[in-house]
């Protein structure tokens, strides 16, 4: 039986150190959290871009380069294009406690900078804090297609005006098929993406959350996430007449 909750905030950590990322990962999914892990910049990169991730802890000695170079690269994405959420909170936790570190780390779109060694009960509490703060952000880079309206930073959708209520996970996955709403995505590559399963297998998994997440968005007699038999799932039938089928609307505050 899956036991996860859906609803949980998910965490990236990126670190190098194994005891480290171990030690977090642990505690924060004691915590509640949903965990992603990666060791190094370019797996972090790669999960923020396909996973969605609420919060991002980044060491800054990474072996693939610096995570001072990860933070620009999430601060400096487009939110559509990149799929990556330019505001997403990001904490650097490292062994560099000097002020030109702590300067350096906040230059690059830091939002907090926790040296090591730290109290995790004092970290815990700055990820909760972070996460409130992200909670009340302003919204960009809201995705369109027709009636519906899928927001990555705030995490809402909308249809015909309406706020509709999502799992996490049916959120990502209207995140990504409205990323290119007329295209086939595979059950394979979802299944990946979203939930990171290597092999597809028996799982019923994305065929019930792709049911429930359809009948949600059908409830003003619209047709969206559409099963195309023995391939996968699109977001509509056909390109949608009289709009973008994805566009980034840029809201002034």
């Amino acid at each position: 039986m899956d036991m996860t909750n859906d609803d949980a905030s998910t965490i990236l950590v990126v670190e190098d150190d194994d005891a480290t990322r171990t030690f977090l990962a642990d505690n924060l999914s004691a915590d509640g959290y949903d965990l992603l892990v990666a060791d190094c910049a370019a797996v972090g990169l790669s999960l923020i871009e396909r996973k969605f991730p609420d919060l991002a802890l980044v060491d800054i000695g990474l072996p693939d380069g610096s995570g001072f170079e990860l933070l620009r690269r999430v601060r400096s994405a487009d939110g559509v294009a990149s799929r990556m959420n330019p505001d997403m909170p990001l904490m650097v936790i490292s062994g560099r406690a000097t002020e030109l570190d702590r300067v350096r780390g906040f230059d690059r779109g830091a939002d907090d900078y926790v040296c090591k060694p730290f109290s995790y009960p004092e970290l815990r509490g700055r990820v909760a804090a972070l996460l409130r703060r992200a909670d009340r952000r302003p919204s960009h880079g809201r995705l369109r297609a027709g009636p519906l309206e899928v927001d990555p930073p705030s995490r809402e959708v909308r249809l015909h005006g309406d706020r509709v209520a999502l799992s996490q996970k049916e959120f990502a996955l209207v995140r990504t098929l409205i990323s290119d709403p007329s295209r086939v995505f595979t059950k394979d590559e979802l299944l990946r993406s979203i939930w990171g399963y290597r092999a597809r297998g028996s799982t019923r998994t994305l065929d019930s959350h792709a049911c429930r997440l359809r009948h949600k968005l059908g409830t003003h007699g619209d047709r969206y996430v559409v099963n195309v038999w023995g391939v996968g799932y699109r977001l509509v039938d056909a390109p949608l007449a009289g709009t973008a089928a994805a566009e980034s609307e840029r809201l002034s505050a």
